[in-house]
């Protein structure tokens, strides 16, 4: 019994160790700053420090690839749940969207707050600072709701 233990605790740190050779590609693109929310948009400081540091991680080419996004295979869900989050939502390229798209990212942030979906619960749980309080999410949503405004007014 204590040589299959022994067998089967080796197989287990092989295991772990090999996975750790794929690596999924941890990117930040270049920012063209002209494009980004804070560039096109008349965002108030506070929603702008409040999506910097609850947003931005996985909705931007702004990303902090913290220690463990390097550690299979957490680095595998993280890279995925970022490149997930950048193609839905990116405010490094807000500039290129057209106005509807806007309008629908703008509804789509201020709903999402609103039911807690997000920032994702895990996220959320390994960084509790990022849990959005009942002002912050009032100000995200009268902010998105002026800018769908000023979309519409154009």
């Amino acid at each position: 019994m204590r040589r299959v233990l022994k067998v089967v605790a080796i197989l287990l740190v092989v295991f772990v160790v090999g996975i750790q050779a794929i690596r999924p590609a941890r990117t930040n693109p270049p920012v063209d700053e002209s494009q980004t929310l804070q560039a096109t948009t008349a965002l108030p400081p506070e929603v702008a420090t409040t999506l910097a540091s609850s947003c931005n991680d996985c909705h931007s080419h702004k990303t902090n690839w913290r220690w463990y996004t390097y550690v299979a295979p957490v680095s595998w869900f993280t890279v995925g749940h970022v490149n997930h989050g950048r193609s839905d939502l990116n405010f490094s390229v807000w500039g290129s969207y057209g106005a509807r798209m806007k309008q629908t990212r703008l509804h789509a942030i201020c709903d999402l707050s609103e039911k807690r979906a997000m920032p994702l619960a895990s996220y959320a749980f390994v960084h509790p600072a990022v849990k959005l309080s009942p002002e912050q999410i009032t100000a995200i949503c009268q902010w998105t709701k002026q800018e769908a405004q000023r979309l519409t007014a154009k």
